[in-house]
C-alpha cells in the first residue's frame, strides 16, 4: 500500500539525523518524497511540511498504528527540544482529505510545543462538530487548526474555499477580506 500512498516533506533547518528517524517511521506506510527547501520565513531556523495522503480520522489512527503515530510525535517533541525556546521550529502537518485538515504548530515554549503534539489526537473527538455543514461556510475545502497556549487547546483558526477566507473567532465564522 505504500507505493500507492505518498507523502512529502519540504524542510529546512531540518537535520540529517531527524529526517532520517522521522523517513523511518513514515516508510513502512508511505512512499517518501524529501524536499529540502531554502529558508523561507526569517522567524523561523527550522520548518517541516508534511503531507499525508489520508484524511484526519479514526481509521487513519487505525491503519497508520497510534504506537507509531506515538513515535512521529516523539521526534517532534525531540526536534523542538535540541532548538530550545523561542521561535525555533514550526511544523505543519497537511492531512489530505476532504477537508484538508491542517495543523500549525509553532510555539515558541517548549512545554506548550510539547502539549500542542500531544493533544493534536484529541481534535478528532471535536471534528464531527467543527466539520457540522451547518456550521461551516459553504464549499471549504481546508481547515486550519493552531494551538491556543492561553486555553491550552487546538483551535479552528482558519477555513479556505476555492476563492474566499474565513477567519474563526468566538463561535462564528467571518469571511477575511
Amino acid at each position: 500500500m505504500s507505493e500507492n500512498l505518498k507523502t512529502t516533506l519540504r524542510y529546512y533547518g531540518i537535520s540529517p539525523w531527524e529526517i532520517e528517524v522521522l523517513y523511518g517511521f513514515l516508510n513502512s506506510h508511505f512512499t517518501i518524497i524529501q524536499d529540502e527547501i531554502e529558508a523561507n520565513d526569517e522567524n523561523f531556523v527550522s520548518s517541516l511540511d508534511m503531507d499525508i495522503p489520508l484524511a484526519f480520522n479514526q481509521e487513519f489512527f487505525q491503519w497508520f498504528d497510534y504506537k507509531r503515530w506515538e513515535k512521529v510525535k516523539s521526534v517532534f517533541k525531540e526536534m523542538k527540544r535540541r532548538r530550545g525556546t523561542g521561535n525555533a521550529l514550526r511544523i505543519q502537518i497537511n492531512f489530505i482529505g476532504n477537508p484538508k485538515i491542517v495543523f500549525t504548530i509553532d510555539i515558541e515554549d517548549k512545554i506548550w510545543f510539547d502539549n500542542a503534539i500531544e493533544k493534536m489526537d484529541f481534535v478528532l473527538e471535536l471534528l464531527p462538530y467543527h466539520l457540522d455543514p451547518t456550521k461551516l461556510p459553504s464549499d471549504i475545502n481546508e481547515i486550519i487548526y493552531k494551538f491556543d497556549s492561553e486555553s491550552v487547546r487546538w483551535r479552528l483558526n482558519t477555513a479556505l474555499s476555492e476563492n474566499k477566507k474565513y477567519t474563526f473567532r468566538g463561535d462564528t465564522w467571518k469571511e477575511i477580506t
